[in-house]
C-alpha cells in the first residue's frame, strides 16, 4: 500500500493510484528549508481531509537541475514556496524550484 487516507480510510495501492485519481487534488508544498527533501506535498481528498506525501517519494518526477540557493524574496521569488496554496511555476534558478515543477506534473497527472 503506498497511502491511507486517516479520514475515510480509503487506501491507495500506488502512487500511480493516488496520482491518477479524481477524488484527490494537489493543494500545496510545506516546505522544509533545511532539508526540502523532508518536506511534503499536500493533497486534499474528497472526503474534506489533507493527505502529506513525503517528498522524497515524489523526486523522480523531477528530471531537470537542482540548484543551492534560494533567491532572495523580491522581484526574483515571489515567495511560492511559503505559501502552499500557489502553485504557479517558481523563479526557474531557485532551489525550492523543483518543488513547482514536480507540482505542475502532479497537476497534469493522466
Amino acid at each position: 500500500m503506498f497511502k491511507k487516507c486517516n479520514k475515510c480510510g480509503y487506501q491507495w495501492e500506488t502512487r500511480d493510484d493516488l496520482l491518477s485519481d479524481k477524488t484527490i487534488r494537489v493543494i500545496g508544498y510545506q516546505v522544509f528549508f533545511e532539508d526540502l527533501k523532508l518536506g511534503m506535498f499536500l493533497f486534499n481528498h474528497s472526503c474534506n481531509t489533507t493527505i502529506a506525501i513525503n517528498a522524497d517519494l515524489l523526486l523522480d518526477l523531477y528530471d531537470g537541475p537542482f540548484f543551492f540557493d534560494r533567491k532572495p524574496e523580491g522581484r526574483e521569488c515571489p515567495g511560492r514556496c511559503l505559501n502552499i496554496n500557489i502553485l504557479s511555476p517558481c523563479s526557474p534558478e531557485c532551489k525550492c524550484a523543483f518543488i513547482s515543477e514536480i507540482i505542475q506534473v502532479i497537476k497534469n497527472w493522466v
